[in-house]
């Protein structure tokens, strides 16, 4: 790892694979299909992966991870309201990669239709977003799911519901109550689907903080994770995964120890993001894979601050460090380049090319 630059992307090969495949295996057993999301992990070469491991498609939110992972998996789905020059963009990748949109309104069903229709790309499947929780998008209600299921036809075809329970971020063994709720909610909508004769051919949820829970709902057909792949402290924190699960990090040289108590690093929001922890009781932009009471207690653009309050380790001008940061994917959509190792051993190097809006 010595030719790797700082602050500079790595992720454990190791634990990665584990990743992929536990949470693979996880959906066979319980019958329901993966469509990971990739706003992850950024990589086609990913996607690809899961994929070759029986992931039915994958998930994306911007026209460019769209452009990106099309041919990566049997199917997109893009989770995302594709409006104006948006829904041109999606109607483009689904000529080359049957596609499915997310989508809450009619308005969204019939600029989705005009695009199909200029592009001849051929139909594109919707799935109505069901508001669960999280209150940004999806509609209130079953009756107003009707009316955006109707409002589908030949050029948008309508294929089921779709929703995101981002709004449960409890620590897993505390997610009963939320459950049984997002589970009374969605039979309703689904029974009342039904009687107008539009029973969902797909039910999409799930979110890695409830993944391994996801049979508890089982009205769902399939789920799509995302940060799993990588996990991040947040995740661990929940208790969505071990922390030893925690496949990326950020490398990081130690650049000043002129104030005592602390060591600045040349890893700041610009590579960390700023996001704070969710889910846990400690604070702070991350802390170190190796000294997990070293916390970075401060960002700024370029500098981490390490508080070493906690710790009897003293770490010298030069010392280099890996740092798990709170949440993962915004942090992987500020790199360039990322590096995946086993043990100390540098195997690959990749741009996570749908990183960005392109």
């Amino acid at each position: 790892m010595d030719e790797i630059a700082t602050p500079g992307a790595v992720v454990d090969l190791d634990r990665l694979e584990a990743n992929l495949a536990r949470m693979q295996s996880y959906a066979n057993g319980h019958g329901l299909r993966l469509r990971p999301h990739t706003k992850t992990h950024k990589a086609k070469w990913l996607a690809e992966a899961q994929a070759g491991l029986g992931a039915a498609g994958v998930t994306v939110a911007t026209p460019v991870e769209a452009r990106r992972m099309a041919g990566a998996s049997p199917e997109l789905l893009v989770a995302y309201p594709a409006l104006g020059a948006r829904a041109d963009a999606i109607a483009a990748v689904a000529g080359e990669t049957p596609t499915l949109v997310a989508l809450d309104s009619a308005e969204a069903v019939r600029q989705l239709a005009a695009a199909v229709e200029r592009a001849g790309t051929g139909p594109v499947g919707v799935l109505v977003e069901l508001d669960v929780g999280m209150r940004r998008c999806g509609v209130a209600d079953a009756d107003a799911a009707v009316r955006v299921a109707r409002a589908c036809g030949d050029a948008v075809v309508y294929r089921g519901v779709m929703f995101y329970p981002g709004h449960i971020r409890d620590p897993v063994e505390e997610q009963d109550r939320a459950l049984e709720a997002l589970r009374v909610q969605l039979d309703g909508v689904i029974a009342t689907l039904g009687e107008a004769g539009l029973e969902p051919a797909i039910v999409s949820g799930g979110s890695t903080p409830t993944a391994f829970r996801s049979h508890e709902v089982p009205v769902q057909t399939e789920i799509r994770p995302g940060t799993y792949a990588f996990n991040d402290r947040t995740t661990a924190a929940i208790g969505a995964c071990a922390r030893d699960d925690c496949a990326y990090t950020i490398l990081a040289t130690v650049v000043s120890t002129a104030v005592p108590g602390q060591a600045v690093v040349d890893a700041g929001s610009k590579a960390l993001s700023s996001d704070p922890l969710r889910g846990g009781e400690a604070g702070g932009f991350g802390e170190l894979l190796d000294r997990p009471e070293v916390t970075v207690a401060r960002l700024s653009e370029e500098h981490g601050i390490l508080d070493l309050s906690g710790t009897d380790w003293r770490p010298r001008v030069g010392d280099r460090v890996r740092i798990i940061p709170n949440h993962v994917c915004v942090s992987v959509n500020l790199q360039m380049e990322v590096h995946g190792v086993r043990g100390d051993r540098l195997e690959r190097s990749w741009e996570p090319e749908a990183r960005g809006w392109g």
